[in-house]
Parts: structure tokens; sequence; C-alpha cells
């Protein structure tokens, strides 16, 4: 587990064409892991899985490369449904996705999920009241869920310079061979190859994680022709009949064992444009997780950056701590929504949970090389000049001044946006509460900075 020095000095550098994709990309699949609830390492999993089927159905080059970042990246639309989930079934939408994964290929088998898992801490008369909508409405409903999905998948997919063959198959990946599927009905072969295989692979692994190899067989064969591709099932069988697929599968350096197979081999180099396209891309998989956050990220990047320039900072150093403020919140994406969306005060075990946010964006950040300098400036953005911050309740002397500038931004826009326990603040309100906290909560030449800026029309920018 990556463990954030927090005191270190921020050092930008510049890392044009010194990152391969995969390498940035697999990193950043363990956040993806985190909003499907899913064990860490899931989508490097399943995308192994996937490359082999993909070897075996004839694929190389190219063609086997886009194999592996369609199942790699198969859930970047998975935050935009969170909260929806959450509020229809009245409870932890990564456990509640966890078990979706889980769920029967009957239409029986859902109907039975709804009546165990549905409201387990509400009230008799909400959870009465939930399951007779989900009853009433669970084609309309699930319909609804993976069509958000797929879209917003694929048009991330897009964002981040994937070809059409890779986001069609994340926009087609709940489709069935018997056309029993979603969100489009596609049957048989008019559903994308990659498709295809980045379900079969998905399934694969999530029951290879809660039950072993044999369940994992057991579970694919079972929808064999239904769900599954018949070919695509016998060539899975045979893979998992071939010595140490296993035992490899389950390595701790799965990532590096994909990595090194050739279809990460096609060279992409992420210069620092690219670089921008992906934490940008990033932010907005992160602020889809709550109705709350839209566009916070991109918002708290944009007060980054007026802020560091007016302190002083280079374009490159700027450009640098733009990305971390990106960033700052990818934690979230490991806290359930019904804390996120609370409209009310969390108790102890909420603020637990969402306390954790930080260190979590820490450690995802921390998986890669050429964000690594961002993991202790990012997950440090609680923290507080009076050390009454979280999670290390860090002296001021501790956080850097790339740090002070990032808590800055994010409260400045988070007292300015609507919330689920309050509205909007006014300019003059949100400043007159930062300003109370100058010198404990923020760095006075941060708020001071922050003025300026907004002098200058920072807020007619970010409202455009």
């Amino acid at each position: 587990m990556f463990e954030p020095d927090f005191g270190s000095t921020f050092d930008p550098v510049t890392h044009t064409g010194s990152a391969r994709l995969g390498e940035v990309l697999s990193a950043f699949s363990y956040a993806l892991d985190l909003t499907e609830g899913q064990p860490a390492g899931h989508a490097i999993r399943a995308a192994w899985i996937g490359t082999q089927l993909g070897e075996a159905a004839g694929l190389s080059g190219a063609e086997l490369s886009d194999c592996l970042y369609t199942v790699l990246l198969k859930d970047l639309g998975c935050s935009s449904n969170a909260a929806r989930v959450a509020e229809l079934f009245l409870g932890n939408d990564r456990k509640l996705k966890h078990g979706f994964k889980l769920i029967g290929p009957e239409a029986a088998d859902f109907l039975h999920f709804i009546e165990e898992t549905v409201g387990q801490d509400s009230t008799a008369a909400e959870r009465s009241c939930a399951i007779a909508v989900l009853h009433e409405q669970a084609g309309p409903i699930l319909t609804g869920f993976i069509d958000t999905r797929c879209n917003q998948g694929a048009r991330i997919a897009r964002r981040l310079r994937f070809s059409n063959r890779v986001a069609e198959a994340i926009a087609a990946l709940d489709e069935h061979w018997d056309g029993g599927g979603m969100p489009s009905g596609l049957a048989g072969e008019a559903i994308p190859l990659l498709a295809r295989i980045a379900l079969l692979a998905q399934v694969a692994d999530v029951f290879y994680m809660t039950g072993g190899p044999e369940q994992a067989v057991t579970e694919v064969v079972a929808r064999s022709g239904t769900w599954f591709d018949p070919v695509l099932v016998n060539w899975f069988v045979e893979l998992a009949n071939a010595p140490n697929f296993w035992a490899l599968l389950g390595r701790s350096d799965i990532a590096d064992q994909l990595l090194a197979h050739n279809a990460a081999q096609v060279l992409v180099p992420v210069d620092e444009d690219y670089l921008d396209d992906i934490t940008a891309a990033f932010g907005e998989v992160i602020d889809a997780k709550s109705p709350f956050t839209a566009g916070h990220s991109d918002r708290v990047g944009q007060i980054t950056a007026a802020l560091a320039a007016e302190l002083g900072f280079t374009p490159t150093e700027v450009r640098q701590l733009v990305r971390a403020a990106r960033l700052h919140d990818v934690g979230k994406l490991g806290v359930s929504n019904r804390i996120l969306d609370k409209p009310g005060p969390l108790n102890a075990a909420e603020w637990t949970e969402m306390r954790a946010h930080s260190m979590l964006t820490g450690e995802i950040l921390g998986r890669i090389g050429v964000l690594h300098d961002m993991a202790m400036v990012a997950a440090a953005h609680h923290e507080r000049i009076d050390g009454t911050g979280y999670p290390l309740q860090l002296d001021g002397s501790l956080i850097s001044r790339e740090t002070r500038i990032i808590t800055t931004a994010d409260v400045f826009d988070a007292l300015t946006a609507d919330r689920p326990y309050r509205t909007a603040m006014p300019l003059d309100q949100a400043l007159g509460i930062m300003a109370q906290g100058s010198g404990t909560a923020f760095d006075p030449a941060c708020l001071r900075a922050l003025d300026i800026v907004l002098a200058q029309g920072l807020a007619d920018r970010l409202a455009a």
C-alpha cells in the first residue's frame, strides 16, 4: 500500500513521453474498482482474462491492445449511476453494485436480490415502498442504469483518445448473446467482439474472487448461449484448464504481468497534453459520483491555476498542480453515496468512511509513477494549519504551499455550490466564512490571492 509523504516538498518535473499509457491507466483502474465495490485489481485481472480470450479469437497488434483497454476501462461510466442506485435501493451503492455482479442469470434472481438487499437499514414502510417501485419498474430502472453508464463510459473513452472500437465496446458491455441484455437489446455478432469478451472476463473474475476457479468456470458455462458467445465460452474453458492460468491470475504482480503482455506494448507515450486529458477525464469520473459535485474537479482545477499563478508559480508548476487539484477527490469513489449525498449530519461511522477518502486519494495517485508527486499534495487537502484537519492532523509546517492552494480552491468551490445539506452560498458569505479561518484552516496568502483573482473576474469565468 502506498504511504504518502505529506511533508515532502512538491517537485514538479516534465514527464513528456516518460510514461506508457498502460502504466497510467492500469493504476487509475483501481479507482474504477472502488466505485464498483470490487476487490482491488478487478479490472486488471479481468483485462488479463480478456486479453487471453482476445488472442484466442485471433486478435493481434492494435486490435489486441484495444481489447486490453476495453476490459481495463469497462467501468469508466459506472460512477454516473451510483447516486441513483443508492437512492432506489436505499443502501450503500458500492455494496449493492458488488452484489449486482453476483446475481444469477435468470430474471427471478434479480427479484430475489431486491427482496434480500433493499433498505436493510431503513424503516419497514420505506423498505416496502422501495421494493414495490423496483418490482413494478424493474425493466426501465435497470435499462436506465445501464444506458447512463454505457453512454458516459463511451464518451470518456473517446476523451481518453481511444478509438470508436473501444468506445462502442464499452457502450455494449451489458448486451447479451441472446438479445436479452441492455440497453439496446443487441444479439449475437451484432454485439462488438470486444464487448462480448469484456463481459465474460468481468463475470469470470467476479466469481473467481468470490468462489475460486471452479465457480468462475461454472458461472461462465451456465451463461453460454444466453449471456455469452458459446465460442468464447469454449475458449475460456480451454484457458481455464491450461496449466498455471489461475495461479498467474492470483499473483500479486498480475499488473506487471499484464503490462508485460504484447497487448500493452503498442507504444502510446503519455506527453504533457495527454496527461492533462487523462486527469480531466478522471475528474469527470469523480464528479459523476454525486449530482452535487458536477464540475467540481474542473472548477477546483481552474481556481487552483489562478491562485498558483497569482502566487508566482511557473507555468510548468501550475500545470502539475492543476492535475493534483483535478484528482484531489478521487478517493471519494470509495465512499457510499448514502454518505456523500446525505442531507443531514453524518454520524461517527459515516465520518470515518468519509475521511478515509483522503488516504484513498494518496494510495491511488501513489500507484502512478508519472503522477506520484501529486499524491502527497492532493491527499492532504483536508489538513488544517492549526493541526485539526484530517487524515493525519498534520502540523501546519508539514502542509505544503501547493496543498494549501488546493484546500483554498476546494473549500471556496464547495461553499459556493449546492450541497445536499444546503444551497450554494453567495460569494460574500463564502469569503466571510473563509476569512474567519485565516491562519487556522487557510493560508492567509492563499486567501489574499483568492480575493485578487476574484476581483479579476474568476467567478464569471467559472460560471461560463
